[in-house]
């Protein structure tokens, strides 16, 4: 499809209190909760960036100080690094406030990732747009969000990221409906949340990656509050299926999905592995202790 507008942008809710991790996260937002050494909103940005996104809109809270400090500039950290020889870290940290346009937004209360979308409407204005959420990791040879760019910028609509859950995944997440027009790709029919796997239509889950139009909008604002009274993204996009054709992706990635207790000590664990200089011993501790 010709005469798109490029997607420049991206935004990251990172507004909620964290409530599965405490008390660890009582006074740190789990969003910098720690992949050996960058915290996990940091594996998120550099997905973003490596598919080509521009700047980054994350929406916050009043606990959640930590993350916009992590992507600024810290003076008096550099001026250290810099008078003990330690260029290395320097450069390293230099590079985290490199890695885009950073904007800041706050959500005054809890009232869903909806909402916490809602307050960038003014900053994304009339552009479509990357959605991702802020504890969710997915790691492939291409970035998730570049392979779901790739099918928007075909059909220029909103577009899903999806990938392959189990039964009990299906109790756990949003899984789609969907009618397949491609080896990868599918037109989303519905959506369905946390169906369970009587119930569930497929085993498609969409781990919180988005490609999505300013329609987005419109649909979130005429959505009545649903579960808790809160107004939720999914339901915005079951709104939006009545109105524009919607497609999803699947993913060629390992997920993890760091919300929960589980799915972070997997994460650690996968990159403590991988890891330059600590792989290798981590892979004989493992072993040790297995």
């Amino acid at each position: 499809m010709k005469n798109l507008k490029k997607i420049r942008k991206a935004v990251i809710p990172v507004a909620g209190l964290g409530t599965r991790f405490l008390p660890m996260t009582k006074a740190m937002p789990k969003e910098m909760l720690p992949l050996v050494d960058k915290p996990v909103i940091q594996y998120i940005v550099e997905e973003l960036v490596a598919a080509g996104i521009e700047e980054v809109i994350i929406v916050t809270s009043a606990n959640k100080r930590a993350i916009e400090d992590h992507f600024d500039r810290n003076f008096e950290l550099e001026y250290r690094l810099q008078k003990d020889g330690k260029r290395e870290l320097l450069d390293e940290v230099r590079k985290i406030q490199n890695l885009a346009r950073f904007a800041f937004v706050r959500q005054q209360e809890p009232l869903g990732n909806g909402h916490a979308l809602l307050q960038a409407k003014l900053l994304i204005g009339n552009e479509p747009f990357a959605f991702a959420y802020g504890d969710d990791i997915l790691e492939g040879k291409v970035p998730a969000i570049k392979q779901m760019l790739e099918v928007y910028e075909e059909y220029g609509t909103t577009t899903i990221g999806v990938v392959k859950v189990d039964d009990e995944g299906t109790r756990n997440y949003g899984i789609i409906k969907a009618e397949k027009i491609s080896a990868k790709v599918s037109r989303v029919v519905g959506t369905i949340e946390k169906p369970g796997p009587e119930a569930a239509p497929s085993h498609w889950a969409n781990p919180g990656r988005y490609i999505f139009t300013p329609s987005i909008f419109t649909a979130l604002e005429k959505i009545r509050p649903g579960k808790g009274g809160e107004i939720w993204v999914a339901d915005a996009v079951s709104h939006l299926l009545k109105t524009e054709p919607i497609y999803a992706r699947e993913l060629e990635c390992e997920y993890f999905d760091c919300g929960n207790k589980l799915g972070y000590l997997k994460a650690v664990l996968h990159h403590a592995v991988k890891h330059d200089h600590y792989g290798k011993e981590i892979k004989v501790y493992l072993k040790s202790i297995t």
